[in-house]
């Protein structure tokens, strides 16, 4: 039985490393295993997407899709989670729970976004005073049938007018 010490590799899993760009009886001396000169020959070259001067795939294929400069981006909380915060200690029961308190307790990040948006996955058993940038129909609903109150400052998706 071996030694731990005395483990080795079987003999010729491990390929030899190859010492390139040592003098050309090598066989890998010269140009190091790039061929010859140019672009591809120098170091930090990245040629991704590029064909010899046809138009690239990329630029073959058509447009698709549409970036809303105007998009606003929420954070997301759900009933379910905020309740199970007020049961834990996370958020105090009586107050007013705003973005900050929500953030304070660790369970959204703004940043950037435009604030917190409330949705109704999951029930929210207690009444709760929230204050919100926006929450769904639903949730409002839920909050309010649960004997608490939410003021929003961002109204919930608007259908779009019949065309």
């Amino acid at each position: 039985m071996p030694k731990l010490n005395e483990l080795r590799d079987n003999a010729g899993a491990r390929p030899k490393f190859k010492r390139i760009g040592r003098g050309i009886g090598s066989g890998k001396g010269k140009t190091g295993g790039r061929g010859v000169k140019g672009q591809k020959a120098r170091s930090g070259v990245s040629l991704n997407g590029f064909e010899g001067g046809q138009l690239p795939l990329y630029r073959r294929l058509p447009k698709r899709g549409f970036h809303n400069l105007f998009r606003k981006e929420y954070a997301v909380i759900n009933l379910g989670t905020l309740d199970k915060a007020i049961e834990d200690g996370k958020l105090p029961a009586g107050e007013t729970v705003d973005e900050a308190a929500l953030e304070k307790a660790g369970l959204v990040r703004v940043g950037k976004k435009a604030g917190v948006r409330l949705l109704a996955k999951g029930e929210i058993k207690r009444a709760v005073t929230l204050s919100l940038a926006g929450a769904s129909e639903a949730a409002i609903a839920a909050v309010q049938a649960a004997g608490g109150t939410i003021t929003v400052r961002v109204q919930a998706a608007e259908e779009a007018p019949a065309a």
